[in-house]
């Protein structure tokens, strides 16, 4: 290859930014190691230690501890970085990106049949790690922001949820988003529908061990078919983009909602075009939907592929051709956007 024409500089940066990416996705297995063997956490406010002591708290074998360590680039865990990594019940706890990121590794060879076939992956097809990294990732974000300001941020929805309504989680996964809303509101009833048999299973489990079984249900289900109907609220988290139909879906949402019922769509922050989600959580966002949101539509019936950098603009299209007449963004986050639709 000729070098003519090369501008050094910029092939240095690039290599540069290869280089720190190489190395950053060579660390993302330490990382699932160091969460999985519990080293983060027999570092979590111990101060300096050396190898031999974290091995010691953590019960593994030295050597390999020590050459770990060596990625890590500290023998220290900074609090910071503890709420990352070693505490579950933190807001900005990592450990699920991490089992996302093993799935997508361990799927190689189905991705690249998705990729040169157009037929996609289906959620189900994919390596176990996905469903419980994916319950992990998002469930701090759940925890931290639904409650306390998503739901507030929806006309007359929390006043409906305190005296006691009716709601769907369609989409739930294990549950996550279901379970927070049932232990916040213990007058309303809360079922969640998944069409992944498995989820469904996991999150009966969860909302037996949070207490909140008396109130919750949880149904294998398809977001263009779940029954019942005269829903106070019906939401669907960071879901919606994975569908097929998502156009279907949420016109069967607009048909088992009551009139004076809410919609609520949680989907990636995003912006309307290419240009405005060329930063770190676009980036991240792109990934993901290339290698788990996009193959899941496209292995379903329509396969529309909406992606999860959509945009608000794309989103409320969607929502207006399955009958809403009102959409509006609710309250943001810089990781999610909230919609809000009315019949």
């Amino acid at each position: 290859m000729s070098a003519t024409g090369i501008d050094e500089a910029k092939l240095e940066q690039f290599m540069g930014q290869a280089v720190t990416d190489m190395g950053a996705a060579m660390s993302a297995p330490l990382t699932v190691l160091g969460l999985k063997l519990g080293l983060y956490k027999a570092m979590a406010g111990a101060g300096p230690l050396t190898s031999v002591e974290v091995s010691e708290r953590a019960g593994c074998d030295e050597r390999h501890v020590r050459e770990w360590l060596g990625n890590q680039d500290t023998y220290e865990l900074p609090p910071e970085q503890a709420l990352a990594l070693a505490d579950e019940a933190s807001p900005v706890y990592l450990a699920g990106a991490f089992d996302i990121i093993a799935s997508v590794w361990a799927d190689e060879e189905k991705l690249l049949e998705a990729f040169r076939t157009g037929n996609g992956l289906g959620w189900h097809e994919h390596d176990h790690r996905l469903f419980h990294g994916t319950e992990q990732f998002f469930r701090p974000g759940y925890q931290t922001h639904l409650v306390p300001e998503w739901i507030p941020a929806l006309e007359g929805v929390e006043d409906k949820l305190r005296s006691g309504a009716t709601v769907a989680d369609v989409g739930c996964g294990h549950g996550a988003s279901t379970i927070i809303m049932a232990e916040a509101f213990p007058e309303s009833r809360f079922v969640g529908f998944d069409y992944h048999d498995e989820s469904i299973k996991r999150a009966r489990e969860l909302a037996s061990e949070a207490g909140v079984e008396d109130r919750t249900e949880f149904e294998v289900a398809r977001a263009q078919d779940f029954p019942g109907g005269d829903y106070d609220l019906i939401c669907n988290f960071d879901c919606l983009h994975d569908m097929g139909d998502p156009v279907g879906a949420a016109r069967h949402t607009a048909q088992a909602l009551a009139r004076d019922g809410c919609y609520m769509i949680v989907e990636p922050m995003s912006g309307d075009s290419l240009g405005d989600n060329m930063n770190p959580v676009g980036r991240m966002f792109y990934a993901a939907s290339s290698v788990i949101c996009t193959p899941a539509s496209k292995a379903q019936e329509v396969g529309l592929a909406l992606g999860a950098q959509a945009g608000e603009r794309r989103l409320t299209e969607v929502l207006h051709e399955a009958g809403f007449s009102r959409v509006r963004r609710a309250t943001e986050t810089p990781f999610n956007m909230i919609l809000e639709a009315r019949l």
